[in-house]
């Protein structure tokens, strides 16, 4: 048996040699070796044993601490990522540090950070609300997305209920927008319609929850307001505990939207959909013991929502203090038939993401039976799932880490994902933490899913 202080030596050693070798050997190891490779039919999918090769640490990435930071000195506080699939370029909502941090999605290697310039203002950070409310309600930044190259926009959501454009590879800040003029809490996640230029933004902890069609000008990123929508029962869905993930379908031009509750009872949730511009939802899916959050489209229609409450065995909101036990799930749909498939053992989390590379969904599990409840008192190994899409079930749990709330700073919860599916990198940012190499001050932790079992 590998001892733990000889198993982190080795890998900080293995990190350690990826980051002298740089961009040029991986992205050579990347061209000449399958193992390596993904994208292709012929390389990549879940066809039989051979091809399930385990998904596996490759190694971390620091995050540095920037002046701005106000979480004791380190990443606590972050949000949603993104990787940008033809530029091969991750991005991190870091709330601690007040930027959007970018890393190479083809070797780990940090590039840079981007905050907001004048005459615009800084991303809020990590700030509580007055009057008090939920614990990230007011803070920012917390979606991220870019738009279609050669366009060098990307676009992000802060509080108070603001999207912003930057150029990314000048980070020069374009433009910003209100996405409900006077709503002190923020705006969160957000969906980007390529073929229109349109911006679907959640205001996920307005009272009612919303979100806004912003038309984005392709050629100046200047960014318009067009219409909202009130996600309350006059306007098709009674969203009783905010609205989380959107997501777009190129095939159906539609918006879809997970609710976490739906109506008066916690186990009633749902997806519902919403056309280019709608004020008003077109059709609910209902999805039963979940709380919808995260969300992501994968082949033959499906989406897959990961359920931010896990429930019991008997229907209820589970107690660890209870009797009954544990029922995590993530639960797939199909959008055009409406039929559900429940992937058992995964835990409650928030960000989804599925890898074309690899066939595979990956799915947070930052609120799992694994650790106690509430969020604040997280601490230790929760699972990053891996599910087939094809087979629709769970092949794998990989470790990541929680750390609870501490002097000066919130608890940090490994609840976001962003896959690259050139290489099958598996980036999961990380709060400040001991039990990862080279994350004293918050990291990115990056995993790798050969395409087959080597």
């Amino acid at each position: 048996m590998i001892k733990a202080h000889q198993f982190l030596r080795d890998i900080q050693r293995t990190y350690a040699w990826y980051a002298v070798l740089g961009a040029v050997v991986l992205g050579l190891l990347s061209v000449g070796n399958p193992a390596m490779a993904g994208g292709g039919n012929d390389q990549g999918g879940n066809e039989g044993e051979a091809d399930r090769g385990a998904v596996r640490l490759l190694g971390t990435t620091p995050v540095p601490v920037t002046a701005s930071n106000n979480t004791a000195g380190a990443m606590y506080s972050f949000d949603i990522s993104w990787v940008d699939q033809e530029r091969q370029l991750y991005f991190l909502a870091d709330r601690s540090n007040k930027v959007v941090d970018v890393v190479d999605a083809r070797t780990g290697k940090f590039l840079k950070q981007i905050a907001p310039t004048g005459p615009f203002a800084p991303f809020a950070g990590f700030k509580a609300c007055v009057p008090p409310a939920g614990a990230n309600d007011c803070s920012g930044p917390n979606g991220v997305t870019t738009a279609e190259a050669p366009l060098p926009w990307l676009f992000v959501t802060d509080a108070p209920s603001r999207l912003l454009c930057i150029n990314f590879m000048t980070g020069q800040t374009i433009s910003e927008v209100s996405t409900r003029p006077g709503e002190p809490t923020r705006a969160d996640e957000l969906v980007y319609d390529p073929q229109d230029g349109l911006i679907l933004a959640i205001n996920n902890a307005a009272s009612p929850p919303s979100g806004t069609f912003i038309k984005v000008n392709k050629s100046t990123c200047g960014l318009t307001r067009l219409n909202t929508i009130f996600l309350d029962a006059a306007h098709g869905v009674d969203a009783e505990n905010g609205a989380e993930q959107p997501a777009w379908n190129p095939d159906t031009g539609k918006f879809y939207l997970s609710i976490p509750q739906i109506g008066p009872n916690v186990e009633d949730g749902g997806v519902v959909r919403i056309p280019p511009n709608g004020t008003a939802v077109e059709h609910t899916y209902p999805v039963k013991f979940c709380g919808p959050a995260g969300l992501t489209l994968g082949p033959r229609e499906d989406v897959l929502i990961g359920c931010s409450t896990v429930f019991d065995t008997a229907g209820k909101v589970w107690d660890p203090a209870g009797t009954a036990t544990a029922a995590p799930k993530d639960v797939i749909l199909n959008v055009t038939t409406g039929t559900t498939t429940d992937v058992l053992g995964v835990g409650a989390g928030d960000e989804v993401w599925f890898n074309r590379g690899d066939g595979n969904y990956y799915a947070t599990g930052s609120a799992s039976p694994l650790r106690p409840l509430p969020a604040a008192t997280a601490k230790g190994s929760t699972p990053l799932g891996v599910i087939d899409a094809k087979d629709r079930s769970l092949i794998q749990l990989v470790p990541t880490y929680n750390v609870p709330a501490g002097t000066g700073h919130p608890a940090g919860t490994a609840h976001s994902v962003a896959v690259n599916a050139a290489n099958n990198f598996v980036f999961v940012p990380l709060p400040a933490n001991t039990a990862f190499p080279a994350c004293l001050t918050g990291c990115i932790a990056v995993f790798f899913r050969p395409s087959k079992a080597e």
